[in-house]
């Protein structure tokens, strides 16, 4: 009997042992699955606290902390798209304008052009005064080179005159001599005395103004957008003003010069319209926004074509009522020879032209136009394109010329 009751009470040990463990178990595995759901914490951020909070932060009288409507600031959550992103696609290409260099000078640089277009003035000229006796057949030899020159007659009378003279005196026919004659005597002929500066400056409480005038195909516009790179390597504050209105894409055409160096162009939307109006606005434009030059390019016109040269002295007249024209600028292609004196002689009647562009002059021109277009016109010889590149228009320079047509 007494072993009975000593194998129930270790029965019921074992068993409360059996179900303590059991419990122990289920229970140690509930708290390992809850850990193993539980979202891992950060170390570095407490998510149990909101941010601090700054002054801009701080509630106004009337906020309702967390609330939402007039006058109760939210708090975001924090975007994670970072903030140096930007979208390439937003992005616009800003245009890299172009910075001139000084146009000082530019005619030295570019004198070996010049020198190849006239041989026939210069190295001709020197073989013909220095390859000894110079009897009369000699001397007409030399009137013909100069007269072919585009030289004129006039001038080649006075050249021809002060040579014999020389060689008369000294009776020497030396090429060094002869050279520094030729020389003393083709830059008198070319008068370096002469302004040949261009308005391009503030006249007092209004911009200069420039009008270009040509016929077409003189390279006028193009040379309207050369000036413009000229006058902004002078850090001349320019405007532009499209008033050839006549000739297809030549407002296109000037308003894309000018945004190579940062110049506006004042131009009409569209074709055909009033010439004088538009170059009436460019000046306008220039007074308000006080620009140092305003530059107007005409419509090319026909030297023998009445009805287009008044059209020409309207436009003068309708700048005129708001600001003086200060620089008429006659742009002349210097192949042209003889037809170009014609049409510098009407331009001259229609405006007054202060100066003279050829342009050209590194091709097939001859260089005796500088001194013939001078003495017709009595106003200087300003300019000269010496190129197609952009910057191949060249203050003109008497003595550089003289040299490079005697190289």
């Amino acid at each position: 009997m007494d072993n009975l009751w000593l194998y129930l009470v270790i029965g019921l040990v074992v068993l409360v042992l059996v179900a303590g463990f059991a419990f122990s178990l289920i229970r140690g595995r509930s708290t390992d699955v809850r850990e193993r759901e539980a979202p891992p914490r950060d170390a570095g951020i407490d998510l149990d606290r909101h941010p601090p909070r700054t002054e801009d932060d701080l509630e106004l009288p009337g906020e309702v902390p967390g609330g939402e409507g007039p006058g109760v600031d939210t708090i975001e959550a924090p975007s994670t798209r970072p903030e140096t992103e930007i979208a390439i696609e937003d992005l616009e290409t800003t245009p890299t304008l172009e910075r001139p260099e000084s146009a000082r000078g530019r005619l030295q640089r570019l004198r070996a052009r010049l020198a190849r277009s006239n041989t026939a003035l210069g190295k001709g000229l020197l073989a013909l005064l220095s390859r000894g006796h110079l009897d009369e057949e000699a001397w007409e030899d030399v009137e013909d080179t100069l007269i072919a020159s585009d030289l004129g007659v006039e001038a080649t009378n006075e050249l021809v005159e002060s040579l014999r003279t020389q060689v008369s005196i000294d009776g020497t026919t030396d090429e060094a001599t002869v050279r520094g004659w030729l020389r003393e005597d083709l830059l008198t002929l070319v008068r370096p005395e002469m302004d040949r500066r261009i308005a391009s400056a503030r006249m007092g409480d209004r911009p200069s103004v420039i009008l270009v005038v040509g016929v077409n195909g003189t390279g006028k516009t193009t040379t309207v957008g050369k000036l413009a790179r000229v006058l902004v390597a002078e850090d001349r504050d320019v405007l532009l003003g499209a008033a050839d209105t006549f000739r297809a894409a030549a407002a296109d055409q000037l308003e894309t010069w000018g945004a190579r160096v940062g110049v506006a162009t004042i131009r009409s939307d569209r074709d055909g319209a009033d010439p004088a109006a538009v170059a009436f606005d460019a000046v306008k434009a220039g007074i308000e926004g006080e620009a140092d030059v305003v530059i107007i390019d005409t419509a090319g016109r026909l030297h023998n074509k009445a009805g287009l040269m008044d059209e020409l002295g309207k436009v003068k007249r309708v700048i005129e009522k708001q600001s003086e024209i200060d620089e008429v600028l006659l742009v002349l292609d210097a192949t042209t020879g003889q037809n170009g004196l014609q049409q510098a002689k009407v331009f001259s009647e229609a405006v007054d032209v202060t100066g003279i562009v050829l342009t050209k002059l590194d091709g097939t021109a001859k260089g005796g136009i500088v001194v013939s277009v001078q003495r017709q016109l009595g106003v200087p010889v300003k300019l000269v394109g010496l190129g197609e590149g952009p910057d191949d228009l060249a203050p003109f320079d008497p003595a550089a010329f003289v040299d490079a047509i005697l190289e």
